[in-house]
């Protein structure tokens, strides 16, 4: 497992029955591929994962392996409401054929340190994959501080990474003081991935590129080969689109954005509802401009 590079928190398509759109998943894994991506992430938040049964989230990892076809990694989310049906779930993404997983603390309970742990600590040691923690106390209440962060690395060889997403570019250079080359971090907030870059991440979970694969992988290319010029000009670009990643409604609006470039649908389970009104059209208004103002660097068309 490489934990380098542009990995997709990938959506998970929704039918007009409202049920998992496998064949639509199959072709939008491969298109992000083929646009430059290192690896995918199923069954994270803007994956719906919560509104996923055992079942389905069973079925689209060995989808999406099969989709790969060992072109790239598929990294599985393990989020759950008990340690038991985290550990259950990281156990099947090991036999579904996954290379890595992205571990989340669990739904709902924002317990202390010595809790967080012991649930972070029976995944890691429930397969012997290769694990990312994800970090996100703004969406889960759940902080990992750079110290904790640091006790696990000691204790869990297969703990590899980190996915970052405090909002707070401070915390990758916090954990590469502690950790040094121990642990590669991942920028897990679209909008400071540049920033992030700067402080030493080596990664990026990234949500818009769902839509944007081949402009996102430029935008991570030249941030970490230095090219500051050519970064910030498609940074610019693209900023209004990535600050979508950033809001309560992210996960509805970065389907919307895929539905208005031709790259998914709007679908979203309850209790998430589709964006209308307001929200709607200033949406479209961003992508509409963004389409406008297009660099030069584009995916190629998605077949639907």
């Amino acid at each position: 497992m490489k934990w380098y590079g542009v990995m997709p928190a990938m959506t998970t398509c929704l039918d007009e029955r409202m049920k998992v759109d496998a064949a639509f998943m199959t072709r939008h894994c491969q298109w992000l591929l083929d646009n430059g991506c290192t690896g995918i992430v199923s069954l994270g938040s803007l994956g719906q994962a919560a509104t996923l049964t055992f079942a389905e989230k069973e079925a689209i990892l060995h989808n999406m392996t099969a989709a790969a076809r060992d072109r790239a990694p598929v990294v599985a989310a393990i989020s759950a409401l008990s340690t038991d049906e985290a550990v259950s779930l990281a156990k099947a993404a090991e036999q579904a054929g996954c290379s890595g997983l992205m571990v989340l603390p669990p739904y709902v309970y924002c317990g202390d340190w010595r809790e967080m742990k012991a649930h972070v600590t029976a995944i890691f040691r429930a397969t012997p994959l290769s694990c990312m923690l994800y970090n996100n106390p703004v969406a889960y209440g759940t902080d990992f501080l750079p110290a904790q962060i640091a006790e696990l690395a000691k204790g869990h060889e297969n703990f590899a990474a980190v996915k970052e997403s405090s909002t707070d570019v401070r915390r990758v250079t916090a954990i590469r003081a502690l950790t040094g080359d121990r642990l590669q971090v991942f920028v897990g907030v679209d909008d400071a991935i540049v920033e992030g870059i700067d402080a030493g991440a080596v990664g990026w979970v990234a949500g818009l590129v769902n839509a944007f694969p081949a402009e996102s992988v430029a935008l991570f290319n030249w941030a970490i080969s230095g090219k500051r010029e050519d970064a910030f000009a498609l940074y610019r670009w693209f900023l209004p689109l990535l600050r979508m990643d950033t809001v309560p409604k992210f996960v509805q609006l970065i389907h919307q954005v895929q539905q208005e470039t031709g790259t998914g649908n709007a679908r979203v389970r309850p209790p998430r509802l589709q964006v209308t009104g307001a929200e709607l059209e200033e949406t479209r208004a961003i992508v509409l401009d963004a389409l406008r103002n297009a660099p030069q660097v584009r995916s190629t068309a998605f077949s639907r």
